[in-house]
């Protein structure tokens, strides 16, 4: 199995094969799901190991007092050779996971192999395929709870001993210092317990995130605002509690800033390990009552309770470490803390020293990594569409110089003005058949483009193994039938958006493939291929960080007798062209969404959709049919890891970055990728290579489109499995 570990003495972090643990009496096998990265303590352990001996040294003193008492003890050299050896070795990372129990060891009847568990331990909850984890560092994951949040019992644990610690009551006010991934979680339990919380923190991203989630204010420790929210909501007598939070480093400031905050007689509960010179004078005159916090709650660092399973009796501790991991779970999954907007990113597994590099180099802001196993790709949550697994065949290469044979099925004016002005006269491209329902508009395409034929006939196009592709530019409720009908036929197709507007229609072109083996399929997401968005997205750059995506779509309001209107057999606008403005996302954000959320205006004319990527990235898109008529259509910024991408309805795009570029404005005929998508199309036919989008991605882009009415009529995020 594979298992993350780090060398304290070189630094080196990596991903090593190690042997599978045994399952003992007394514990569970688990195979992981997802486990989560404690931004702030293995951080501190992961930058501690890359400084020189001297750095470590003075960083961890309490250490060095212990090999001063070695050398007194057993001399230089033995104490020299063991430090080395100690130091010049691998040693685990991670402490807060989510899996799957895998084997059941003797004497343990709580839990069966296939239940979902969340786990807790520097030794037993590591970045690691399998552990295994003894009785009482382990609980039961909640029915409907999803394993990337149950990953987050461990840290929620800490949090939950440390709120414990300040013996909070109803009404008082607290301050939280620090709003890292513990402070965030403080914050949310003592809202929780009907404490208003003021946080503490110089960065205002997450001052912002902390009263997103419920705080009452926020700001800078510096900043004469907090003082003042302090005094207004504590009639000036001061909060009635302070956690400190902060992560480790060398100021003062959390300390003296809890006393001077702090009410007469109020607690000081220290979380983190943060400098804690009390000033004397200040802690005096008012008396305070400093606490220690240690770890997820009684139970920790005893043996006996967490390697030999020897519970404390309720009645005597009635918050053990275990029980504390539970009750953070069931508040989890009753909603009365959320750690989804905690999340900043996920990686797979395979990434997690890139992604430890990232993070320690500050390429990465993170409140909250989690990583991401294998086996959680299949992890059992609600999909929006079942999809079969698809077997395909490879196509063959046509023959050198043999022209690529195309026929349309429809030749209305999408057809007619975006995509047969591409295609005719173009080189190594024959158009051979026109297909209409009415003879006329089949004659009419066929003079002005030199179709060989013109018919009405559907069944003898499908019928001819000389034609090699099919286009089909029909209304929108014939394409998921007429693809998957050509697709059965053996023919390459490219299909207008969308391609289905149900998710049965879906799984009827899914099936046609699986039946088929013929996966020659193309839908006309068209804007990833537009000259002007490639160029800003190659100016743009790689990305370490997720992104935040923002799509105005000022689509306007429809003519009166449009077909756009017959929603009963058509779908509504945004099902029929909103996968457009999905795939762009996709597309620059590199991924599919897993989970789609959206909202309507009163009426339903206007929708924001809101898609979840699974590295933390988001996309925002505003649908909108109210806007002024003179606006440009579509507007887009990506904003990332200290850059913004505008592009500006296909006219002009800017990146800026540490250099700013800005294009050219290009003519009032924008082009939005047409011609370059219609190239890769007939290339791939050509040569037999793969398609130009992935069959998984168009499917991916499909089904978070019809996820957006079922989002509507549910009023909750839709969940994606998926898409192959």
């Amino acid at each position: 199995m594979k298992q993350v570990v780090q060398n304290y003495k070189s630094g080196e972090l990596a991903v090593l094969d190690v042997p599978v643990p045994g399952c003992k009496p007394g514990g569970v096998l688990v195979r992981t799901a997802y486990s989560l990265i404690s931004t702030g303590t293995e951080l501190m352990k992961v930058s501690e190991a890359g400084m020189s001996m001297l750095g470590k040294a003075r960083s961890r003193p309490d250490q060095v007092a212990k090999v001063m008492q070695s050398v007194a003890t057993n001399g230089v050299p033995a104490t020299y050779r063991k430090v080395m050896g100690k130091l010049d070795s691998y040693t685990p990372l991670g402490y807060s996971l989510c899996g799957v129990v895998e084997q059941v060891g003797a004497g343990i009847d709580d839990v069966k192999v296939g239940d979902l568990v969340a786990c807790a331990g520097n030794e037993h909850a590591l970045h690691a395929e399998l552990n295994w984890v003894p009785r009482n560092l382990y609980t039961p994951v909640p029915d409907g709870l999803a394993p990337r949040h149950a990953a987050f019992g461990t840290v929620g644990s800490i949090a939950m001993q440390g709120v414990r610690q300040g013996e909070p009551q109803l009404g008082e006010v607290a301050l939280v210092i620090g709003l890292g991934l513990i402070g965030q979680l403080v914050a949310q339990l003592l809202t929780a317990s009907g404490v208003r919380v003021v946080g503490v923190d110089p960065d205002p991203v997450r001052c912002e995130l902390a009263e997103r989630l419920g705080a009452a204010a926020c700001g800078d420790p510096a900043s004469a605002a907090v003082e003042a929210a302090v005094a207004e909501l504590t009639d000036g007598h001061g909060v009635d509690q302070v956690y400190l939070a902060a992560g480790g480093g060398s100021s003062n400031q959390p300390v003296e800033l809890a006393a001077r905050l702090c009410r007469d007689r109020g607690r000081v509960v220290d979380i983190g390990k943060c400098r804690l010179d009390l000033p004397w004078n200040a802690y005096y005159e008012k008396e305070l009552d400093v606490r220690f916090s240690r770890s997820y709650g009684p139970g920790r660092y005893d043996p006996e309770y967490e390697l030999e399973g020897r519970d404390y009796p309720i009645g005597y501790v009635r918050w053990t470490e275990r029980r504390n991991l539970a009750c953070f779970l069931d508040l989890l999954a009753r909603d009365r803390v959320d750690v989804e907007p905690l999340v900043s990113h996920v990686a797979d597994f395979d990434d997690a020293v890139e992604t430890y590099r990232s993070l320690k180099d500050g390429e990465l802001k993170a409140v909250a990594v989690l990583f991401r196993y294998p086996e959680a790709r299949a992890e059992a949550e609600a999909p929006a569409v079942a999809v079969p697994t698809v077997n395909v065949k490879p196509s063959p290469a046509r023959s050198a110089g043999t022209p690529v044979r195309l026929a349309f099925i429809g030749a209305g004016n999408y057809a007619t003005s975006m995509l047969l002005p591409h295609l005719a006269g173009r080189e190594g491209v024959e158009l051979s058949t026109v297909v209409t329902t009415t003879a006329l508009s089949a004659a009419n395409a066929q003079r002005k483009f030199g179709f060989a034929e013109a018919t009405t006939d559907l069944d003898a196009v499908l019928g001819d193994k000389s034609v090699d592709a099919v286009f089909v530019v029909t209304r929108h409720s014939s394409h998921a039938d007429l693809t998957r009908k050509a697709l059965l036929a053996g023919k390459a197709v490219f299909v207008e958006k969308p391609l289905a507007l149900t998710e049965d229609e879906l799984a009827d072109v899914l099936a046609a493939v699986e039946e088929s083996g013929n996966d020659r399929l193309q839908v006309g997401f068209n804007r990833r291929f537009a000259p002007l968005l490639q160029e800003a997205r190659k100016r743009f750059g790689a990305r370490t960080g997720p992104a935040s995506l923002r799509y105005l779509v000022n689509a306007g309001r429809l003519q009166h007798g449009s077909w756009y209107l017959q929603q009963g057999t058509e779908g509504s606008r945004f099902a029929g062209e909103g996968g457009h403005f999905i795939d762009t996302a996709s597309w620059l954000l590199e991924a599919d969404p897993e989970s789609v959320y959206a909202v309507a205006t009163s009426g339903g004319e206007d929708l924001q959709v809101v898609l979840r990527y699974p590295d933390g990235s988001t996309a925002t898109i505003s649908y909108v049919t109210t806007g002024a008529p003179g606006f440009p259509k579509e507007t887009l910024d990506l904003v990332a890891d200290g850059k913004v991408l505008r592009l500006d309805d296909f006219v002009r795009a800017t990146v800026h970055g540490r250099k700013r570029w800005v294009s050219s404005r290009l003519p009032k005929a924008r082009d939005k990728g047409q011609n370059a998508e219609l190239a890769a199309f007939v290339k791939a036919v050509r040569t037999g290579g793969p398609m130009p989008v992935p069959l998984e991605s168009l499917v991916a882009t499909t089904s978070a489109t019809l996820a957006v009415r079922a989002g509507l009529a549910g009023g909750a995020p839709v969940t994606l499995a998926r898409a192959l």
